[in-house]
Protein backbone atom coordinates (compact mmCIF):
# COMPACT_ATOMS: atom_id res chain seq x y z
CA UNK A 1 0.00 0.00 0.00
CA UNK A 2 2.86 2.38 0.77
CA UNK A 3 4.42 1.63 -2.59
CA UNK A 4 1.17 2.38 -4.42
CA UNK A 5 0.67 5.58 -2.45
CA UNK A 6 4.25 6.77 -2.99
CA UNK A 7 3.91 6.35 -6.77
CA UNK A 8 0.28 7.57 -6.88
CA UNK A 9 -1.02 4.34 -8.41
CA UNK A 10 -4.81 3.95 -8.13
CA UNK A 11 -6.80 0.72 -8.11
CA UNK A 12 -9.76 -0.07 -10.46
CA UNK A 13 -13.15 -0.53 -8.79
CA UNK A 14 -16.51 -1.40 -10.40
CA UNK A 15 -19.49 0.66 -9.23
CA UNK A 16 -21.86 -1.78 -7.51
CA UNK A 17 -25.07 0.25 -7.60
CA UNK A 18 -26.85 3.37 -8.77
CA UNK A 19 -27.14 4.88 -12.24
CA UNK A 20 -23.46 4.14 -12.96
CA UNK A 21 -23.59 0.50 -11.92
CA UNK A 22 -20.89 -1.57 -13.63
CA UNK A 23 -18.76 1.41 -14.66
CA UNK A 24 -15.06 1.43 -13.87
CA UNK A 25 -13.66 3.94 -11.38
CA UNK A 26 -10.14 4.50 -10.12
CA UNK A 27 -9.72 4.89 -6.38
CA UNK A 28 -6.65 5.33 -4.19
CA UNK A 29 -5.22 2.17 -2.60
CA UNK A 30 -6.44 1.11 0.83
CA UNK A 31 -5.87 -1.84 3.13
CA UNK A 32 -9.27 -3.49 2.62
CA UNK A 33 -9.01 -3.43 -1.16
CA UNK A 34 -5.54 -4.93 -1.06
CA UNK A 35 -6.64 -7.66 1.35
CA UNK A 36 -9.55 -8.57 -0.93
CA UNK A 37 -7.20 -8.58 -3.90
CA UNK A 38 -4.80 -11.04 -2.29
CA UNK A 39 -7.42 -13.28 -0.70
CA UNK A 40 -9.80 -13.63 -3.67
CA UNK A 41 -8.76 -16.53 -5.96
CA UNK A 42 -10.54 -14.95 -8.93
CA UNK A 43 -7.38 -12.92 -9.60
CA UNK A 44 -5.57 -16.23 -10.08
CA UNK A 45 -8.15 -17.37 -12.66
CA UNK A 46 -10.19 -19.64 -10.34
CA UNK A 47 -13.97 -19.47 -9.96
CA UNK A 48 -15.27 -20.31 -6.52
CA UNK A 49 -18.67 -20.44 -4.85
CA UNK A 50 -19.74 -21.46 -1.36
CA UNK A 51 -16.48 -20.86 0.43
CA UNK A 52 -17.98 -19.31 3.57
CA UNK A 53 -20.20 -22.03 4.95
CA UNK A 54 -22.47 -21.64 7.95
CA UNK A 55 -21.54 -23.46 11.16
CA UNK A 56 -24.61 -24.04 13.37
CA UNK A 57 -22.42 -24.23 16.48
CA UNK A 58 -21.23 -20.66 15.94
CA UNK A 59 -24.60 -19.25 14.97
CA UNK A 60 -26.06 -16.67 17.37
CA UNK A 61 -29.87 -16.43 17.65
CA UNK A 62 -31.33 -13.35 16.01
CA UNK A 63 -28.19 -12.69 13.92
CA UNK A 64 -28.48 -14.44 10.53
CA UNK A 65 -25.00 -13.47 9.36
CA UNK A 66 -23.15 -15.13 12.23
CA UNK A 67 -21.66 -18.60 12.28
CA UNK A 68 -19.88 -18.39 8.93
CA UNK A 69 -16.34 -19.64 8.56
CA UNK A 70 -13.99 -19.51 5.61
CA UNK A 71 -12.55 -22.69 4.17
CA UNK A 72 -9.69 -23.24 1.70
CA UNK A 73 -10.61 -22.61 -1.95
CA UNK A 74 -10.29 -26.30 -2.81
CA UNK A 75 -12.99 -27.15 -0.20
CA UNK A 76 -15.61 -24.74 -1.59
CA UNK A 77 -18.88 -26.07 -2.99
CA UNK A 78 -17.82 -25.03 -6.51
CA UNK A 79 -14.15 -24.67 -7.40
CA UNK A 80 -13.06 -24.30 -11.05
CA UNK A 81 -9.36 -23.53 -11.48
CA UNK A 82 -8.10 -21.91 -14.72
CA UNK A 83 -11.66 -20.87 -15.54
CA UNK A 84 -11.13 -17.09 -15.84
CA UNK A 85 -8.39 -14.80 -17.17
CA UNK A 86 -5.69 -14.70 -14.50
CA UNK A 87 -3.52 -11.82 -13.38
CA UNK A 88 -1.22 -14.12 -11.41
CA UNK A 89 -0.55 -17.84 -11.43
CA UNK A 90 -2.11 -20.21 -8.93
CA UNK A 91 1.34 -20.93 -7.45
CA UNK A 92 1.86 -17.20 -6.85
CA UNK A 93 -1.55 -17.01 -5.20
CA UNK A 94 -0.62 -19.84 -2.81
CA UNK A 95 2.68 -18.14 -1.98
CA UNK A 96 0.82 -14.92 -1.23
CA UNK A 97 -1.52 -16.75 1.13
CA UNK A 98 1.42 -18.41 2.89
CA UNK A 99 3.06 -15.00 3.31
CA UNK A 100 -0.13 -13.54 4.80
CA UNK A 101 -0.33 -16.40 7.29
CA UNK A 102 3.30 -15.99 8.30
CA UNK A 103 2.74 -12.26 8.89
CA UNK A 104 0.32 -12.98 11.72
CA UNK A 105 1.66 -12.42 15.25
CA UNK A 106 1.00 -16.08 16.13
CA UNK A 107 3.46 -17.11 13.38
CA UNK A 108 6.91 -15.64 12.79
CA UNK A 109 5.47 -12.17 12.35
CA UNK A 110 6.72 -9.45 10.05
CA UNK A 111 10.02 -7.64 10.37
CA UNK A 112 9.89 -5.22 13.29
CA UNK A 113 11.75 -2.03 14.08
CA UNK A 114 13.52 -3.49 17.14
CA UNK A 115 17.22 -4.31 17.33
CA UNK A 116 16.67 -8.06 17.80
CA UNK A 117 17.53 -9.78 14.52
CA UNK A 118 15.72 -13.07 15.18
CA UNK A 119 12.48 -11.74 16.66
CA UNK A 120 9.74 -14.20 15.70
CA UNK A 121 12.17 -16.85 14.38
CA UNK A 122 13.75 -18.07 17.62
CA UNK A 123 12.49 -21.31 19.21
CA UNK A 124 13.49 -22.62 22.63
CA UNK A 125 15.47 -25.84 22.27
CA UNK A 126 14.19 -27.13 25.63
CA UNK A 127 10.41 -26.68 25.60
CA UNK A 128 9.85 -25.96 21.89
CA UNK A 129 7.97 -22.68 22.50
CA UNK A 130 8.70 -19.39 20.78
CA UNK A 131 11.13 -17.04 22.50
CA UNK A 132 10.43 -13.33 22.69
CA UNK A 133 12.71 -10.30 22.55
CA UNK A 134 12.89 -8.01 25.58
CA UNK A 135 14.45 -4.54 25.71
CA UNK A 136 15.46 -2.19 28.50
CA UNK A 137 13.87 1.22 29.03
CA UNK A 138 15.67 2.95 26.15
CA UNK A 139 14.99 0.12 23.68
CA UNK A 140 18.59 -1.15 23.57
CA UNK A 141 20.43 -4.30 24.73
CA UNK A 142 17.81 -6.85 23.65
CA UNK A 143 17.57 -10.29 25.24
CA UNK A 144 15.84 -13.44 24.03
CA UNK A 145 13.67 -14.92 26.77
CA UNK A 146 11.58 -18.10 26.89
CA UNK A 147 8.90 -17.24 29.42
CA UNK A 148 5.64 -18.43 27.89
CA UNK A 149 5.21 -21.06 30.63
CA UNK A 150 6.04 -18.42 33.23
CA UNK A 151 3.32 -16.15 31.83
CA UNK A 152 0.69 -18.86 31.50
CA UNK A 153 1.40 -21.17 34.44
CA UNK A 154 3.74 -19.32 36.80
CA UNK A 155 6.68 -21.65 36.14
CA UNK A 156 10.28 -20.40 36.28
CA UNK A 157 11.77 -18.78 33.18
CA UNK A 158 12.99 -21.54 30.89
CA UNK A 159 16.14 -19.87 29.53
CA UNK A 160 17.42 -16.46 28.52
CA UNK A 161 20.46 -15.07 26.70
CA UNK A 162 21.65 -11.80 25.25
CA UNK A 163 20.77 -11.16 21.64
CA UNK A 164 24.08 -9.62 20.51
CA UNK A 165 26.24 -12.82 20.36
CA UNK A 166 23.49 -14.87 18.69
CA UNK A 167 22.66 -12.12 16.20
CA UNK A 168 26.36 -11.81 15.34
CA UNK A 169 26.60 -15.55 14.65
CA UNK A 170 23.50 -15.56 12.45
CA UNK A 171 24.71 -12.50 10.58
CA UNK A 172 27.95 -14.29 9.68
CA UNK A 173 26.01 -17.40 8.61
CA UNK A 174 23.73 -15.36 6.36
CA UNK A 175 26.68 -13.58 4.74
CA UNK A 176 28.42 -16.92 4.18
CA UNK A 177 25.27 -18.34 2.57
CA UNK A 178 25.01 -15.35 0.23
CA UNK A 179 28.66 -15.23 -0.92
CA UNK A 180 28.31 -17.67 -3.86
CA UNK A 181 25.33 -15.73 -5.18
CA UNK A 182 26.88 -12.25 -4.91
CA UNK A 183 27.54 -11.84 -8.65
CA UNK A 184 24.16 -13.27 -9.55
CA UNK A 185 22.56 -10.96 -7.00
CA UNK A 186 24.20 -7.93 -8.60
CA UNK A 187 22.82 -8.85 -12.00
CA UNK A 188 19.39 -9.61 -10.59
CA UNK A 189 19.36 -6.35 -8.65
CA UNK A 190 20.15 -4.35 -11.77
CA UNK A 191 17.50 -6.22 -13.76
CA UNK A 192 14.96 -5.76 -10.96
CA UNK A 193 15.54 -2.01 -10.85
CA UNK A 194 15.25 -1.80 -14.61
CA UNK A 195 12.06 -3.87 -14.55
CA UNK A 196 10.57 -1.74 -11.78
CA UNK A 197 11.26 1.50 -13.64
CA UNK A 198 9.78 0.04 -16.82
CA UNK A 199 6.66 -1.02 -14.91
CA UNK A 200 6.26 2.40 -13.34
CA UNK A 201 6.68 4.06 -16.73
CA UNK A 202 3.98 1.77 -18.16
CA UNK A 203 1.67 2.73 -15.28
CA UNK A 204 2.16 6.42 -16.05
CA UNK A 205 1.48 5.81 -19.74
CA UNK A 206 -1.77 4.02 -18.88
CA UNK A 207 -2.83 6.94 -16.72
CA UNK A 208 -2.00 9.40 -19.50
CA UNK A 209 -3.95 7.26 -21.94
CA UNK A 210 -7.00 7.26 -19.65
CA UNK A 211 -6.74 11.03 -19.14
CA UNK A 212 -6.50 11.59 -22.90
CA UNK A 213 -9.50 9.35 -23.49
CA UNK A 214 -11.59 11.26 -20.93
CA UNK A 215 -10.61 14.60 -22.48
CA UNK A 216 -11.39 13.36 -26.01
CA UNK A 217 -14.70 11.90 -24.88
CA UNK A 218 -15.66 15.19 -23.22
CA UNK A 219 -14.77 17.04 -26.46
CA UNK A 220 -16.95 14.72 -28.56
CA UNK A 221 -19.85 15.14 -26.16
CA UNK A 222 -19.53 18.93 -26.37
CA UNK A 223 -19.38 18.87 -30.18
CA UNK A 224 -22.45 16.64 -30.40
CA UNK A 225 -24.74 18.96 -28.40
CA UNK A 226 -26.92 21.50 -30.15
CA UNK A 227 -26.05 25.16 -29.42
CA UNK A 228 -29.66 25.86 -28.38
CA UNK A 229 -29.20 23.60 -25.32
CA UNK A 230 -27.13 26.21 -23.53
CA UNK A 231 -27.43 24.70 -20.06
CA UNK A 232 -26.25 21.26 -21.24
CA UNK A 233 -23.56 22.88 -23.37
CA UNK A 234 -22.17 24.85 -20.42
CA UNK A 235 -22.12 21.69 -18.31
CA UNK A 236 -20.30 19.70 -21.00
CA UNK A 237 -17.87 22.56 -21.57
CA UNK A 238 -17.05 22.67 -17.86
CA UNK A 239 -16.46 18.89 -17.86
CA UNK A 240 -14.23 19.21 -20.93
CA UNK A 241 -12.16 21.95 -19.29
CA UNK A 242 -11.81 19.90 -16.13
CA UNK A 243 -10.64 16.87 -18.16
CA UNK A 244 -8.07 19.04 -19.97
CA UNK A 245 -6.78 20.45 -16.67
CA UNK A 246 -6.40 16.94 -15.22
CA UNK A 247 -4.61 15.80 -18.39
CA UNK A 248 -2.18 18.73 -18.25
CA UNK A 249 -1.53 18.17 -14.54
CA UNK A 250 -0.87 14.48 -15.11
CA UNK A 251 1.48 15.25 -17.99
CA UNK A 252 3.46 17.65 -15.78
CA UNK A 253 3.76 15.00 -13.05
CA UNK A 254 4.91 12.43 -15.61
CA UNK A 255 7.64 14.77 -16.85
CA UNK A 256 8.76 15.25 -13.23
CA UNK A 257 8.82 11.46 -12.76
CA UNK A 258 11.01 11.07 -15.85
CA UNK A 259 13.46 13.64 -14.54
CA UNK A 260 13.67 12.05 -11.09
CA UNK A 261 13.85 8.45 -12.31
CA UNK A 262 15.31 7.88 -15.76
CA UNK A 263 13.87 4.86 -17.51
CA UNK A 264 17.24 3.07 -17.91
CA UNK A 265 20.15 2.55 -15.56
CA UNK A 266 23.38 4.34 -16.33
CA UNK A 267 26.71 2.55 -16.53
CA UNK A 268 27.78 4.15 -13.24
CA UNK A 269 24.63 2.87 -11.50
CA UNK A 270 25.16 -0.67 -12.81
CA UNK A 271 28.81 -0.59 -11.68
CA UNK A 272 27.80 0.69 -8.23
CA UNK A 273 25.20 -2.08 -7.88
CA UNK A 274 27.70 -4.79 -8.80
CA UNK A 275 30.37 -3.40 -6.45
CA UNK A 276 27.93 -3.20 -3.54
CA UNK A 277 26.53 -6.69 -4.15
CA UNK A 278 30.04 -8.19 -4.32
CA UNK A 279 30.82 -6.63 -0.91
CA UNK A 280 28.28 -8.49 1.20
CA UNK A 281 29.61 -7.31 4.62
CA UNK A 282 29.38 -3.71 3.45
CA UNK A 283 25.89 -4.30 2.12
CA UNK A 284 24.86 -5.90 5.43
CA UNK A 285 26.26 -3.02 7.53
CA UNK A 286 24.63 -0.41 5.27
CA UNK A 287 21.18 -2.04 5.54
CA UNK A 288 18.66 -1.05 8.17
CA UNK A 289 17.70 -3.47 10.94
CA UNK A 290 14.30 -4.05 9.34
CA UNK A 291 16.00 -4.95 6.03
CA UNK A 292 18.31 -7.38 7.84
CA UNK A 293 15.33 -9.03 9.54
CA UNK A 294 13.59 -9.36 6.17
CA UNK A 295 16.68 -10.92 4.60
CA UNK A 296 17.03 -13.42 7.46
CA UNK A 297 13.37 -14.43 7.05
CA UNK A 298 13.97 -15.08 3.35
CA UNK A 299 16.71 -17.58 4.21
CA UNK A 300 15.71 -19.12 7.56
CA UNK A 301 12.51 -20.83 8.66
CA UNK A 302 13.39 -20.91 12.35
CA UNK A 303 16.34 -21.09 14.76
CA UNK A 304 16.50 -23.39 17.82
CA UNK A 305 18.76 -22.46 20.75
CA UNK A 306 19.66 -24.37 23.91
CA UNK A 307 21.82 -22.90 26.69
CA UNK A 308 23.72 -25.90 28.09
CA UNK A 309 23.22 -26.06 31.88
CA UNK A 310 23.19 -22.27 32.17
CA UNK A 311 26.84 -22.09 31.06
CA UNK A 312 28.53 -20.14 28.28
CA UNK A 313 27.92 -22.94 25.77
CA UNK A 314 24.89 -22.50 23.48
CA UNK A 315 23.73 -25.00 20.86
CA UNK A 316 22.21 -23.37 17.77
CA UNK A 317 20.30 -25.26 15.07
CA UNK A 318 19.32 -23.35 11.92
CA UNK A 319 16.44 -24.56 9.76
CA UNK A 320 16.99 -23.06 6.30
CA UNK A 321 14.35 -22.76 3.62
CA UNK A 322 14.51 -25.81 1.42
CA UNK A 323 14.99 -28.33 4.25
CA UNK A 324 18.72 -27.82 4.94
CA UNK A 325 19.75 -27.81 8.62
CA UNK A 326 23.01 -26.74 10.22
CA UNK A 327 24.20 -27.07 13.84
CA UNK A 328 26.56 -24.54 15.43
CA UNK A 329 28.17 -23.89 18.81
CA UNK A 330 28.10 -20.41 20.34
CA UNK A 331 30.05 -19.10 23.34
CA UNK A 332 28.09 -16.41 25.14
CA UNK A 333 29.28 -14.08 27.93
CA UNK A 334 28.33 -15.07 31.49
CA UNK A 335 28.40 -13.02 34.67
CA UNK A 336 30.62 -15.24 36.87
CA UNK A 337 33.50 -17.63 36.45
CA UNK A 338 31.65 -20.44 38.22
CA UNK A 339 29.04 -20.37 35.42
CA UNK A 340 31.66 -21.53 32.91
CA UNK A 341 31.54 -25.16 31.85
CA UNK A 342 35.35 -25.26 32.28
CA UNK A 343 35.32 -23.73 35.77
CA UNK A 344 36.50 -26.78 37.73
CA UNK A 345 39.29 -27.52 35.26
CA UNK A 346 40.33 -23.85 35.29
CA UNK A 347 40.39 -23.83 39.08
CA UNK A 348 42.48 -27.00 39.30
CA UNK A 349 44.96 -25.71 36.72
CA UNK A 350 45.34 -22.37 38.53
CA UNK A 351 45.97 -24.07 41.88
CA UNK A 352 48.60 -26.36 40.33
CA UNK A 353 50.45 -23.40 38.81
CA UNK A 354 50.36 -21.50 42.10
CA UNK A 355 51.70 -24.44 44.08
CA UNK A 356 54.48 -24.73 41.50
CA UNK A 357 55.68 -21.27 42.59
CA UNK A 358 54.31 -19.15 39.76
CA UNK A 359 53.21 -15.58 40.51
CA UNK A 360 49.87 -14.11 39.42
CA UNK A 361 51.11 -12.55 36.17
CA UNK A 362 52.89 -15.73 35.09
CA UNK A 363 49.82 -17.84 35.85
CA UNK A 364 47.64 -15.48 33.77
CA UNK A 365 50.06 -15.75 30.84
CA UNK A 366 50.09 -19.55 31.00
CA UNK A 367 46.27 -19.71 31.13
CA UNK A 368 46.01 -17.45 28.10
CA UNK A 369 48.52 -19.51 26.14
CA UNK A 370 46.68 -22.74 26.96
CA UNK A 371 43.40 -21.33 25.66
CA UNK A 372 41.51 -20.75 28.91
CA UNK A 373 38.98 -17.93 28.63
CA UNK A 374 37.36 -15.85 31.40
CA UNK A 375 33.68 -14.94 31.69
CA UNK A 376 31.92 -11.87 30.24
CA UNK A 377 33.50 -10.35 27.13
CA UNK A 378 37.21 -10.54 28.02
CA UNK A 379 39.46 -12.80 25.99
CA UNK A 380 42.41 -13.02 28.39
CA UNK A 381 43.18 -13.35 32.08
CA UNK A 382 45.23 -10.83 34.07
CA UNK A 383 47.01 -10.96 37.44
CA UNK A 384 44.10 -9.44 39.38
CA UNK A 385 41.66 -12.05 38.04
CA UNK A 386 44.03 -14.88 38.97
CA UNK A 387 44.44 -13.49 42.52
CA UNK A 388 40.65 -13.29 43.03
CA UNK A 389 40.23 -16.82 41.68
CA UNK A 390 42.81 -18.21 44.12
CA UNK A 391 41.17 -16.41 47.03
CA UNK A 392 37.92 -18.25 46.31
CA UNK A 393 39.72 -21.55 46.74
CA UNK A 394 41.10 -20.51 50.13
CA UNK A 395 44.65 -21.05 48.91
CA UNK A 396 45.33 -17.32 49.12
CA UNK A 397 44.39 -15.25 52.18
CA UNK A 398 43.69 -11.55 51.61
CA UNK A 399 46.49 -9.37 52.93
CA UNK A 400 45.02 -6.27 54.52
CA UNK A 401 47.03 -3.13 54.99
CA UNK A 402 46.05 -2.88 58.66
CA UNK A 403 46.52 -5.93 60.85
CA UNK A 404 43.45 -7.14 62.74
CA UNK A 405 42.73 -5.23 65.95
CA UNK A 406 43.56 -7.21 69.10
CA UNK A 407 41.07 -6.33 71.84
CA UNK A 408 41.16 -7.32 75.47
CA UNK A 409 37.51 -8.18 75.87
CA UNK A 410 35.49 -9.18 78.84
CA UNK A 411 33.25 -12.22 78.63
CA UNK A 412 30.22 -11.89 76.29
CA UNK A 413 31.37 -8.63 74.70
CA UNK A 414 30.76 -7.80 71.05
CA UNK A 415 31.50 -5.02 68.66
CA UNK A 416 28.43 -3.38 67.10
CA UNK A 417 29.19 -4.91 63.68
CA UNK A 418 29.66 -8.40 65.17
CA UNK A 419 26.43 -8.30 67.18
CA UNK A 420 24.49 -6.86 64.21
CA UNK A 421 25.58 -9.84 62.05
CA UNK A 422 24.88 -12.36 64.80
CA UNK A 423 21.31 -11.32 65.67
CA UNK A 424 20.79 -10.10 62.80
CA UNK A 425 19.86 -6.49 63.50
CA UNK A 426 20.74 -3.34 61.56
CA UNK A 427 23.71 -1.47 63.03
CA UNK A 428 21.77 1.83 63.35
CA UNK A 429 19.23 0.02 65.56
CA UNK A 430 21.99 -1.09 67.95
CA UNK A 431 23.40 2.45 67.95
CA UNK A 432 19.99 3.83 68.96
CA UNK A 433 19.65 1.26 71.76
CA UNK A 434 23.08 2.19 73.06
CA UNK A 435 22.28 5.91 73.00
CA UNK A 436 19.06 5.28 74.95
CA UNK A 437 21.10 3.19 77.43
CA UNK A 438 19.04 0.08 76.77
CA UNK A 439 22.22 -1.94 76.07
CA UNK A 440 25.23 -1.99 78.37
CA UNK A 441 28.36 -0.81 76.62
CA UNK A 442 31.77 0.61 77.19
CA UNK A 443 34.08 2.65 75.02
CA UNK A 444 37.73 1.72 74.53
CA UNK A 445 40.47 3.57 72.69
CA UNK A 446 42.45 1.53 70.18
CA UNK A 447 45.10 3.05 67.88
CA UNK A 448 43.91 6.55 68.48
CA UNK A 449 40.23 5.92 67.83
CA UNK A 450 37.28 4.96 70.00
CA UNK A 451 35.54 1.62 69.71
CA UNK A 452 32.25 0.64 71.37
CA UNK A 453 31.88 -2.80 72.92
CA UNK A 454 28.47 -4.21 73.88
CA UNK A 455 27.69 -6.75 76.56
CA UNK A 456 25.20 -9.44 75.51
CA UNK A 457 25.11 -12.93 77.00
CA UNK A 458 22.84 -15.74 75.79
CA UNK A 459 19.84 -14.43 77.73
CA UNK A 460 20.32 -10.90 76.35
CA UNK A 461 20.67 -12.22 72.79
CA UNK A 462 17.46 -14.22 73.20
CA UNK A 463 15.67 -11.09 74.45
CA UNK A 464 16.96 -8.99 71.54
CA UNK A 465 15.88 -11.61 69.00
CA UNK A 466 12.41 -11.77 70.55
CA UNK A 467 12.14 -7.99 70.33
CA UNK A 468 13.31 -8.08 66.73
CA UNK A 469 10.73 -10.74 65.77
CA UNK A 470 7.84 -8.78 67.34
CA UNK A 471 5.84 -6.65 64.86
CA UNK A 472 6.60 -2.95 64.98
CA UNK A 473 3.38 -1.68 66.70
CA UNK A 474 3.93 -4.06 69.66
CA UNK A 475 7.73 -3.98 69.78
CA UNK A 476 8.97 -2.85 73.21
CA UNK A 477 12.58 -3.05 74.35
CA UNK A 478 13.10 -3.58 78.13
CA UNK A 479 14.29 -0.54 80.01
CA UNK A 480 17.64 -2.22 80.42
CA UNK A 481 18.95 -5.49 79.00
CA UNK A 482 21.42 -5.50 81.86
CA UNK A 483 18.69 -5.75 84.48
CA UNK A 484 17.13 -8.69 82.68
CA UNK A 485 20.34 -10.60 82.11
CA UNK A 486 22.95 -9.55 84.66
CA UNK A 487 21.86 -7.08 87.39
CA UNK A 488 25.43 -6.72 88.54
CA UNK A 489 26.47 -5.38 85.16
CA UNK A 490 26.23 -1.60 84.83
CA UNK A 491 26.59 0.73 81.89
CA UNK A 492 30.05 2.19 81.67
CA UNK A 493 31.70 4.51 79.21
CA UNK A 494 34.99 6.22 78.71
CA UNK A 495 37.07 3.25 79.84
CA UNK A 496 40.47 2.91 78.24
Amino acid sequence: MRYLVDHDIHMPVRVRGGSRKGELEWHRANRISLHNLFSNPIYAGAYMYGRRRSDPRRHKPGRPGTGRRSSPPEEAEVFLPDHLPAYISWEQYRRNQAQLRSNRPAATGIARSGQALLSGLLICGRCGLRMTAQYNNNGANPRYVCMRMAFDYGEPVCQTLKAAPLDGLLGCLVLTALEPASLEMSLLAADELERERTTLDAQWRHRLERAGYRAERARRQFDAIEPENRLVARTLERQWEQALVEQAKLLTEYERFQRDQPRSLTAAEVAAIRELASNMPGLWSAATQEERQTLVRLLLERVLVDVVNGSEQVKVMCHWHGGHRTVHQLVRPVARLDRLSTYHGLLARTVDLRRAGQDYAAIAEVLNQEGWRPAKRRDTFNASMVRNLLRKTGLEVPQYRRPPIALERRPDEWTIAELARHLPVPEPTLYSWVQRRRLPSRTVRVRGRQLTLLYADEAAIATLRAVRDTPQPWRRLPRSITAASDPARVHTSGES
